[in-house]
């Protein structure tokens, strides 16, 4: 199932598989500069409430991203 990173819950795993195309490209750029490349997993590991940045595991390092940008990397999730 492609859906976007940001709606990862915690513990919730998946794999990159591209960005959107609303997404600037020295954003996607930066993202891939930090190890956020299409084919690697990523885990969400915390989802705070009210919006806050969520922290995810890409490449072996962790990551806070807000949900401005979080949206606009597309990741697939094993369906349940």
């Amino acid at each position: 199932m492609s859906t976007s990173l940001w709606s990862l819950r915690a513990g919730d795993r998946g794999r990159i598989t591209g960005f959107d195309d609303a997404l600037a490209e020295t954003y996607r750029i930066r993202l891939m500069e930090l190890g956020f490349h299409p084919g690697e997993t990523v885990a969400c590991l915390q989802a705070p409430a009210f919006g806050a940045p969520k922290v995810f595991r890409v490449s072996n390092t962790v990551f806070s991203l807000d949900n401005e940008v979080a949206t606009h990397i597309n990741v697939e999730t094993d369906a349940a």
